[in-house]
């Protein structure tokens, strides 16, 4: 009982209680007023009088969902360290032959996909990130949320493009819309939410096409990754957000990318998130205006972005 309260977070099932020797009238006598155990769920309890952590109702979720049951959507992101929404419960996959419902702060989800690996932490099973990934966009309406959270997966490097493909081949519902338009930017090399929208207004503009995040190589050495990158101007456009950025180190290297660029004869344009919502007219007055100004950068090779 120690090493299962322990493993658990000191939640416990009535069926373990009862296994482990406590009598009914004993988990009764536990859950009665000024007890001290609570109820979360039905058949679940806190071993303790204090308010449950999110841990511990990640634990509970799973107890009542049953032995099969598998933590995925904002919760799982939140474990893998992925941007997204907040949790406004904890979503478990079931498989579909099983009958339990959404009850409290638990949201049920029956599926004939269960996962056959995930992450696990002690007593919880987390989706791997390209179903955790996929399942959360599946619920959002706005675009901006739904590239939010498959670009920080990508910046993170914590799934291929391919193993999200893969996901998204597995599934046939409307409700995944975003995710399979998403996708397809992350295929044209997009890595950010302003990323896209950069794109998108490039591609409403009728300026020429540029590549995105390519590898950039001076002299044969590697020199940066801008944003978009027009080669035969030698001019990067770079949205400049820290948001996108993990850390203030991240931030002063990306400083430290845009000089190494211009002093290798490339013409930045820089952008900032903001700048692309509320003067898109002057951004793309912008570009043009760099593209006829610049010249093919010497000794600077192209390397288009491997997805």
């Amino acid at each position: 009982m120690e090493w299962l309260l322990a493993s658990q977070r000191g939640v416990l099932s009535r069926a373990q209680a009862l296994a482990s020797g406590t009598t009914r009238h004993g988990v009764h006598h536990r859950l009665r007023q000024g007890g001290p155990w609570q109820r979360l769920l039905p058949g679940v309890y806190l071993t303790s009088t204090d308010a449950p952590t999110p841990v511990q109702l990640q634990v509970a979720a799973l107890l009542y969902a049953g032995p099969e049951g598998l933590i995925t959507g904002p919760t799982a992101l939140a474990f893998h360290g992925i941007r997204g929404a907040k949790a406004a419960a904890v979503d478990v996959l079931i498989p579909a032959t099983q009958s339990v419902a959404s009850r409290g702060f638990v949201a049920i989800h029956r599926t004939r996909r269960m996962p056959r690996q995930w992450a696990q932490d002690l007593a919880i099973r987390y989706a791997l990130p390209p179903r955790a990934i996929a399942d959360s966009v599946r619920s959002l309406h706005r675009l901006s949320d739904a590239r939010t959270v498959v670009a920080s997966g990508v910046q993170q490097h914590l799934r291929t493009m391919r193993q999200l493909a893969d996901e998204l081949a597995g599934r046939h519902d409307a409700r995944d819309a975003l995710f399979r338009r998403v996708l397809a930017e992350v295929a044209a090399g997009i890595r950010s939410a302003p990323e896209a929208e950069l794109r998108e207004l490039i591609r409403g503009s009728g300026l020429p096409a540029p590549l995105y995040n390519p590898d950039l190589y001076l002299n044969g050495r590697f020199l940066s990754r801008p944003d978009t990158w027009w080669p035969q101007a030698g001019v990067a456009v770079e949205v400049d957000s820290k948001e996108w950025h993990l850390s203030p180190g991240d931030w002063q290297q990306t400083m430290r990318r845009h000089r190494r660029m211009t002093a290798a004869g490339i013409f930045v344009v820089h952008v900032s998130p903001d700048q692309l919502r509320s003067e898109p007219l002057q951004v793309v007055a912008d570009i043009p205006a760099a593209l006829e100004r610049g010249r093919p950068a010497s000794g600077v090779t192209t390397r288009p972005l491997a997805v």
